[in-house]
């Protein structure tokens, strides 16, 4: 039984590296991709996908991108799996949602 609890330990750290991982690699690809097309001011600020997409070649995921004062949630569904593969492809789903900031400064009065 102890030998059952630390096999199940193992293997939940393996995955929850594997989760962070998964992350941190699609957030990275987006940003070259931006930065290949000369897009470099835009930056990718947060990625969310469901807890099956690091063991999945289909995932949903919704990514966050900055530019100035404005955010843009975009919903993407990636075909391939970032990690493990070297054929991946992205597409765009739907816009999920756009904040814009607008600041007041002081005037030189």
């Amino acid at each position: 039984m102890k030998k059952l609890l630390s096999l199940l330990v193992v293997l939940a750290l393996g995955y929850a590296g594997l989760y962070v991982y998964y992350g941190v690699t699609v957030k990275q690809e987006a940003q070259k991709q931006l930065d290949d097309r000369g897009l470099s001011s835009i930056s990718v600020d947060n990625v969310e996908y469901g807890l099956l997409a690091p063991i999945s070649t289909s995932a949903n995921i919704t990514m966050t991108v900055a530019y100035r004062g404005a955010e843009v949630a975009l919903d993407l569904a990636v075909q391939g799996h970032p990690v493990f593969s070297d054929e991946v492809s992205v597409e765009f789903d739907g816009l999920q949602a756009l904040r814009l900031g607008i600041g007041f400064g002081q005037g030189d009065d």
